[in-house]
């Protein structure tokens, strides 16, 4: 309880959190002088802001030499550690990892039910998300917008580009729900269970055939989890 009060306090200053959500976005390192000159606000607060930050382990600070020679500075990244904030505690990872040890112990009858299980949610999420959606009325490029606010609203923190000359879609995300558990166990089914849902999520907008294809891997030491896709005519 006492980390959990620690925590709250820090991000309930308006200020502070608006820094976290920039940080996060950035997919980036910050120094003290970017913050302070995108929120307006003195260095010194700015770097007071940081450390609080990297006292609760939401950002991790390292020292960087300078290009320009002379002392090396701060600089600031999203930190891997993940925060949980319940009232009353409830080990959710606890649940899922018996669930993915269940289904994992049945060989691979239970690796195939957990792979069409995540494409199948893929296609729930956005059939909830856009219930009154006629997809035969909408462009590719409204059908990827709707995608990437899905993916948005998910935590993804999405990218998305478009390659005109061989007509694919390049698909990237900067956080994965399944990270920390995938680290852990089963690193290549959840990974696949993962991209099958990635593609249920793109079948419910494209009827046509959709190949899906990993790129990268955060599990490889990439920074992303970027899959190539074919929307055939």
């Amino acid at each position: 309880m006492e980390e959990t009060l620690r925590i709250t306090n820090v991000l309930s200053d308006e200020t502070r959190l608006n820094i976290y959500d920039y940080i996060a976005k950035k997919h980036n390192s910050v120094n003290v002088q970017e913050i302070a000159d995108t929120f307006h606000i003195h260095p010194n607060v700015a770097r007071l802001h940081l450390t609080k930050l990297e006292d609760i382990g939401m950002i991790i600070g390292r020292l960087q030499k300078n290009p320009k020679g002379g002392r090396p500075f701060r600089i600031y990244e999203l930190s891997e550690e993940v925060i949980k904030l319940q009232f009353p505690f409830r080990d959710y990872e606890m649940l899922a990892k018996i669930a993915l040890e269940t289904l994992l112990s049945l060989g691979e009858q239970g690796k195939n039910a957990l792979v069409e299980t995540g494409r199948k949610f893929g296609h729930q999420i956005m059939a909830k998300t856009y219930p009154d959606l006629d997809v035969q009325t909408l462009t590719a490029e409204e059908k990827i917008k709707l995608l990437k606010d899905a993916s948005v609203m998910l935590g993804l923190e999405p990218e998305f580009d478009y390659n005109p000359s061989n007509d694919t879609y390049t698909y990237k995300i900067y956080n994965c729900p399944f990270k920390e558990i995938a680290a852990k166990d089963d690193h290549q089914t959840i990974c696949e269970m993962h991209r099958y849902f990635i593609k249920g999520m793109f079948e419910e907008l494209f009827s046509n055939v959709i190949t899906l294809e990993e790129k990268t891997n955060m599990l490889n030491e990439c920074k992303t989890c970027g899959y190539l896709i074919n929307i055939k005519s």
